[in-house]
């Protein structure tokens, strides 16, 4: 009986999802109705037992502190001066443009764990600029999105905090495994940008000479190198202390949001507005990716007690797969709910149900959540709700249309996949920097 109702819990969630409903509400309401006809009125107590644990969680802490610190440098104005002086540092190459959104979006990363924040930012300052030189519609969303979506991968990170906590992995040693992988979907980004735009000049024209003459080569390259230390400056602040060990990254973010605080003064962006609309922001995400949290802990609870595990197990084993096999499955299924649903309630559903999987085998775990980390960056760009899809076609306002959106991101999702393709063949791409910190 407990089976079939493990069975019917999952089926209930497609269906919930597929109605377009509030995944937070459709977890936690499956979770009850589930829980009283299986284990009745006690069942509650299952719920309140994995909800006291998330707000024990010290961890999680750094999820609100990381996103002030975004929304602080978002106010701070720090990426429009630096893509002004890169984009005529670069514009005399073709797709140089597009090549400094790639490098601004990367050092943004870098200072910020929201991907909303990042994709938003350089929208608003790239696109009407691409489209003014006549890059081509496509490579310019394309390029946005994709760029934008670094800042959930390279540290610091929100959906890295998130991760480690619920595959109990170190937080601080993700945020070492994912900087290699982190770069090098940046380089290929920008290897891509400069092949198509030499390939097809008209996709990325060259600045003209008289556009280019009007800043000197010498105030391009000082002006680049003031407007890179700020950035510097806050992630020396919070990657430094944790990689030196000073700090914990829960700790790291208090310092970060400090520092980012004290460059809104010092660039003058300091405001009551300004730090009610940070406040406001902060608020806002960090209680949506709670309340997920919430819904989806008392819906692994409850998948859980009714043998829920049982049955996957069950249906692994049906299939015959070996540890790989279960963990191409898991990718590939992480994979299409990219496609329908942010990357905290994918956490939230398969981690429970397949890390302990995983765990039975001889598998590197901070190895396999940065294979999926970095696999997440897909759920942000595939159709039809990938939100970096939606931030920019915010952004465009009807200059460029969805379908153009679309094809813009395909080529970039290839090169996730192909980044994915070399974590797994390459297992020391991820483990090389937690291996030397740690020694």
């Amino acid at each position: 009986m407990a089976e079939i109702l493990a069975i019917l819990l999952f089926v209930g969630l497609i269906l919930g999802l597929m109605t377009g409903h509030p995944i937070a509400f459709v977890l936690g309401g499956l979770a009850l109705i589930f829980g009283l006809i299986g284990w009745g009125p006690q069942s509650v107590s299952i719920f309140v037992n994995g909800i006291y644990d998330i707000m024990n969680n010290y961890t999680l802490v750094a999820i609100p502190l990381f996103t002030f610190m975004a929304n602080l440098l978002a106010g701070s104005k720090i990426a429009e001066g630096l893509f002004e002086s890169l984009r005529y540092l670069l514009g005399g190459l073709r797709g140089g443009v597009a090549l400094a959104i790639v490098i601004v979006s990367t050092v943004f990363a870098a200072t910020t764990g929201v991907v909303g924040a990042s994709v938003l930012t350089m929208g608003v300052l790239g696109i009407p600029v691409l489209l003014k030189y006549g890059y081509n519609k496509s490579l310019s969303a394309g390029v946005v999105a994709a760029g934008g979506t670094l800042g959930i991968l390279i540290p610091p990170s929100i959906m890295l905090i998130v991760m480690g906590a619920q595959a109990q992995v170190s937080v601080g040693d993700l945020f070492k495994s994912t900087i290699v992988p982190g770069l090098l979907l940046a380089f290929f980004y920008a290897v891509y940008v400069l092949f198509i735009c030499w390939k097809n000049p008209d996709y990325g024209p060259a600045l003209t000479e008289e556009e280019a003459a009007a800043m000197p080569i010498r105030k391009r390259i000082t002006g680049s190198l003031v407007n890179l230390v700020p950035p510097l400056i806050l992630i020396l602040a919070v990657l430094g202390t944790i990689y030196t060990g000073v700090a914990t990254p829960t700790e790291a973010s208090g310092v970060g949001a400090f520092v980012a605080f004290l460059m809104t003064i010092f660039y003058r962006k300091y405001s009551l507005k300004m730090l009610t609309e940070a406040m406001y922001e902060t608020a806002k995400t960090t209680a949506m990716v709670l309340i997920i949290m919430i819904g989806a802990t008392a819906f692994a609870s409850m998948f859980l007690s009714l043998n829920g595990a049982g049955v996957i197990q069950g249906f692994v084993d049906t299939l015959g797969l070996n540890q790989w096999g279960i963990f191409i499955f898991m990718m590939v299924l992480v994979f299409i709910l990219g496609m329908f649903l942010d990357w905290v309630g994918i956490i939230m559903i398969i981690f429970p149900i397949f890390m302990p999987l995983i765990q039975m085998h001889d598998f590197n775990m901070i190895w396999v959540v940065t294979c999926i980390a970095v696999l997440l960056q897909t759920s942000f760009l595939t159709p039809p709700f990938g939100h970096a899809l939606f931030y920019t076609q915010g952004v465009v306002k009807g200059q460029i249309t969805t379908a153009e959106i679309y094809r813009g991101v395909v080529p970039f999702i290839l090169i996730i996949i192909f980044v994915l393709i070399l974590t797994l063949v390459f297992p020391q791409l991820v483990l090389w920097l937690p291996s030397i910190f740690s020694n």
